[in-house]
């Protein structure tokens, strides 16, 4: 697929009740649990679906999914804030003891 194309559709799934393209806004901030124990599997991280916005929902999921498709990547983890993205990688990549090379200007 040619990258103007990927652009185009990326992350396009139509809407199955309404077919309706464009992916709306999710303003939600909590999300419902049908019983406690699917409450429970979320939070435990063995479930699928949304717990709180601040931890993910179908919008952020949407444009997760359209910048892994056009980077090429397995994944993509949208953030709420640049210090938030840059911990991210610090608190995945560097242990106890590790150096970070930089330059003078960094962010946070």
């Amino acid at each position: 697929m040619r990258m103007h194309t990927k652009v185009v559709h990326a992350g396009q799934h139509p809407d199955p009740a309404t077919g309706a393209i464009s992916v709306p806004i999710y303003q939600s901030s909590t999300f419902r649990f049908r019983e406690a124990a699917e409450g429970a599997a979320r939070f435990a991280g063995t479930d699928d679906g949304y717990i709180y916005t601040r931890l993910g929902n179908p919008t952020t999921a949407h444009l997760e999914e359209c910048i892994a498709t056009l980077e090429g990547g397995c994944g993509a983890l949208g953030a709420a804030t640049g210090m938030a993205a840059v911990n991210t990688v610090y608190f995945t990549l560097l242990g106890q003891g590790d150096h970070v090379v930089c330059t003078e200007a960094l962010y946070g």
